[in-house]
C-alpha cells in the first residue's frame, strides 16, 4: 500500500526536493504540495494523506497553526515538523500542537523516506531521548498549566506515564519496574488510549504537562 504524502513549506526548491525523495521510492508518492499553512489544512481535507511533512515559518498560516488545526480536524494524517534547527523553540510548541515528530531539512534521502514510513505506521519519529532535551531546553519558552495527575490512569499506568516522560524504553521501563517488555507495552497503550494520545512523543509532553518530569533549568 502506497504511503500518501503532502508536503507543506513555502520554497518551492525545498518542496520540489522532497517530491523528488519521496517519489522515488516504490512505497511513498507526495499526492499535493501548499505553499502555506492554510492550503496545507485545505489539501489534508481533500486529498487524505498519510504523512504531512510541515514547514514551521510559512506565510497566511504558520506550521504550529495549520498542524493544530490538521489535529483538531479529526485527521488521521501524521503530521512532521520540518525545521532548519535542531533545537527550534518552536518545535516544542508543534508537538504540543499534536505534532508526531520532526525533521531536520538537511536530512537525508533515505532517511528522509523511512522517518515518512515510520510515522505512517502509528510510531513516533523521536526518540525520547532526543525529545526530551527539546523539552528540557525550551519548557520555559512555551510554558503550559499543570494540572495534577490524570486521575484516570491506575497507580502502575501513571508509573509508566513518568517513565517515558524520563526517556526511558519500553525495555528500561521494564526492567525498572521488574514487568515483562508485553506487560510494558500493554500499559503505554493503555496510557494513550485513555490519555487520547497519538504517540509516544505526545507521552512525553503529557508527562511534563502533568508535572510528572521537570525541566532541567541552565
Amino acid at each position: 500500500m502506497t504511503i500518501r504524502v503532502v508536503v507543506a513549506d513555502d520554497q518551492a526548491l525545498v518542496r520540489g526536493g522532497f517530491r523528488l525523495i519521496i517519489d522515488a521510492r516504490d512505497d511513498l508518492e507526495v499526492v499535493g504540495e501548499a505553499a502555506d499553512g492554510q492550503h496545507a489544512v485545505r489539501l489534508v481535507g481533500e486529498l487524505k494523506p498519510d504523512v504531512v511533512l510541515m514547514d514551521v515559518r510559512m506565510p497566511v498560516m504558520d506550521g504550529i497553526d495549520a498542524t493544530r488545526a490538521i489535529v483538531a480536524s479529526g485527521s488521521a494524517a501524521r503530521v512532521l515538523v520540518v525545521t532548519t534547527f535542531d533545537l527550534d523553540e518552536h518545535v516544542v510548541t508543534a508537538l504540543r500542537a499534536g505534532a508526531s515528530g520532526f525533521l531536520l531539512k538537511d536530512i537525508r534521502p533515505a532517511e528522509l523516506a523511512e522517518a515518512v514510513r515510520v510515522v505512517a505506521r502509528g510510531d513516533a519519529l523521536l526518540a525520547p531521548t532526543v525529545t526530551r532535551r527539546m523539552l528540557d531546553r525550551f519548557a520555559h519558552t512555551a510554558p503550559a498549566p499543570r494540572p495534577a495527575a490524570p486521575a484516570d490512569l491506575s497507580p502502575r499506568e501513571l508509573e509508566v506515564l513518568t517513565l517515558i516522560g524520563q526517556a526511558l524504553s519500553n525495555t528500561e521501563i521494564a526492567a525498572q519496574l521488574h514487568l515483562s517488555e508485553a506487560t510494558v507495552k500493554t500499559h503505554v497503550s493503555a496510557v494513550l488510549r485513555k490519555l487520547r494520545l497519538r504517540d509516544r512523543v505526545q507521552a512525553v509532553v503529557a508527562a511534563y504537562d502533568h508535572g510528572l518530569v521537570q525541566p532541567r533549568r541552565g
